[in-house]
């Protein structure tokens, strides 16, 4: 490792990802060089979102200093083509200590994984460390299914009654809750649906954009049809077809912290439990689908699932429901005592 100065690093094209994603001032130029490569390859040529380069970006600058403090100086190509498991180990722990969870440390892994494999691509350094360390244990606790009435609650404006905010944004919300339970969406997707696209008028079905860029399309029911129709006549704003449908209080882009803070506050109102959040209401609609009979491959596809075993897990039925069915089906459940 050189203890020259170094001149200032060379600007890539831009990724679409935040600046400060691009520096990585805890390397050495060579090493620091190929992150930026790294993150532009992601970025440009993978469609990486760029959510995920901002982490991924943070995470590898920890490491990076973890690496200063392990080896006593920035760390180089050189250095990181040294790294051994045991180091690796070392960094996840320390994360941890810091309050890290399972799945936060289980991107940084997968994101370290990345760019050593890059780095073995261009011949620059190995990634059998990195591969040799195993990914944490996940939980599998998930936020607690919403019952059928409580869900409705969230989603309707009657709901709000003595809410003093604009009568608009009361339907703005209420509109924005009925997307996550009545079409399954994440927040980020109902957020980002376009003027041009409302599911309104009879519209039938929505295209949404989720995780990875992935299209799916959605079914429209009516009762969520008619609740965007309602914003749309009382918003007070002159919408751009190609902007956000849903805007905030002055017409701006509507922040995900503004329906989290929505959901609060009704939950308050209507006495509903803390696990009762924006992610809950979208967990609500495939549990309760499930529940109905729905397939699970149909629900797979309607939540953008790329793996059945991930709708296997977050549509998982409770056991009490599982309890009633076997006493309504099961032969001997049904003889006397």
């Amino acid at each position: 490792m050189s203890d020259h100065p170094e001149p200032p690093h060379d600007r890539p094209a831009s990724t679409g990802a935040a600046d400060e994603n691009l520096v990585f001032p805890q390397a050495r130029r060579d090493l620091a060089d190929e992150a930026r490569r790294w993150l532009v390859h992601l970025a440009l040529e993978r469609r990486v979102s760029p959510l995920t380069i901002d982490a991924y970006s943070r995470d590898l600058r920890q490491f990076m200093s973890f690496l200063t403090d392990h080896l006593g100086d920035r760390p180089d190509l050189a250095a990181m083509a040294a790294v051994l498991p045991a180091d690796l180990r070392a960094f996840m722990a320390r994360r941890r200590s810091e309050g890290v969870e399972s799945r936060s440390l289980m991107r940084i892994l997968a994101g370290l994984r990345s760019f050593a494999r890059h780095l073995e691509r261009e011949g620059k350094g190995k990634a059998s460390a990195f591969a040799a360390v195993r990914s944490p244990k996940l939980s599998r606790s998930l936020p607690k299914a919403l019952r059928a009435d409580e869900a409705c609650d969230l989603t309707r404006v009657e709901s709000r009654a003595g809410d003093d905010r604009a009568p608009w944004i009361l339907a703005r919300d209420a509109a924005v809750l009925g997307l996550l339970y009545g079409a399954g969406l994440r927040i980020s997707e109902a957020l980002g649906i376009a003027r041009r696209d409302a599911p309104c008028a009879g519209v039938e079905s929505l295209t949404v954009i989720g995780k990875g860029g992935k299209m799916r399309t959605v079914p429209v029911i009516a009762p969520l049809g008619k609740a965007i129709e309602l914003y749309l006549e009382i918003c007070p704003y002159p919408l751009d077809p190609k902007g956000p449908l849903f805007v905030g209080a002055r017409g701006g882009k509507l922040s995900p912290r503004i329906i989290q803070l929505t959901v609060e506050r009704l939950r308050g109102g209507l006495g509903l439990p803390d696990s009762a959040t924006p992610h809950a209401l979208r967990h609500s609609f495939a549990t309760h689908l499930l529940g109905r009979g729905g397939d699970l491959r149909s629900i797979q596809e309607l939540l953008g699932h790329a793996s059945l075993s991930t709708t296997q897990i977050y549509t998982a039925i409770d056991s009490t429901r599982l309890l009633e069915a076997y006493r309504s089906a099961h032969p001997r459940a049904r003889l006397p005592g």
